[in-house]
């Protein structure tokens, strides 16, 4: 019969193998995570010079050096590696935008979008990702429809907010509606990122959006 002192060292050996598992467990999902993070971003790379359709599995995992069977280990389908493409793009514009400053409104809301836009800009592909797969996502089955369409309406939910909150009190110009006026910011916003990506050194959106915003709300 074994006594409490052979116990102790089976014991203590039980816990090292234990914490040993518990650590590699760890590093192999370390490993795993960086490894989907490299994925993403080579998708965006291929998605925003190539769009959805034409831009293939086997580019992307070439990009990354591995087969598209590995691939297909972190992404099942092309419509998932899009979708994760789509959210981490939110995630960078969300990281690379200003804080926002203390601004008396309306003042704070033309500041807030004016430097928005040109965060966009020094994003390498964020722009010509959007400009691409929102003008795909109209076409019958895309998977990024829904997407954009949740994302307009949201978008478009927030601005005319903000806007009728300045016209309760009396801060926009009258005549203006709302949600109109919502609509037709993220329109110019979105149609002179087009021609920014066209002609970068003829379009300033960041001084068309501030111009656009000032016709619509009264001084400060």
């Amino acid at each position: 019969m074994p006594t409490g002192r052979e116990q102790a060292p089976r014991q203590s050996t039980e816990r090292t193998t234990s914490e040993r598992r518990r650590v590699a467990r760890r590093g192999a999902g370390a490993k795993s995570a960086e490894r989907r993070r490299s994925i993403v971003e080579a998708a965006h790379a291929v998605f925003a010079e190539r769009g959805y359709h034409a831009g293939s599995f086997q580019e992307i995992a070439d990009r990354v050096g591995m087969s598209q069977t590995g691939l297909l280990h972190y992404f099942p389908t092309k419509s998932d590696l899009l979708l994760a493409v789509l959210h981490r793009r939110d995630e960078i514009t969300v990281d690379a935008a200003p804080a926002p400053e203390a601004a008396p409104e309306p003042a704070g809301l033309i500041q807030g979008i004016v430097d928005r836009a040109r965060a966009n800009e020094s994003l390498p592909g964020v722009i010509e990702l959007y400009a691409v797969l929102c003008a795909e996502s109209i076409t019958e089955g895309h998977p990024a429809r829904s997407y954009f369409v949740g994302r307009f309406a949201g978008i478009r939910t927030a601005y005319a907010a903000e806007l009728r909150a300045l016209q309760a009190e009396g801060r926009v110009r009258p005549g203006i509606d709302p949600d109109r006026a919502a609509a037709s910011l993220v329109g110019l916003w979105d149609g002179l990122q087009v021609q920014w990506l066209l002609e970068p050194e003829r379009v300033d959106v960041a001084a068309c959006l501030r111009d656009y915003l000032e016709l619509l709300l009264e001084p400060s």
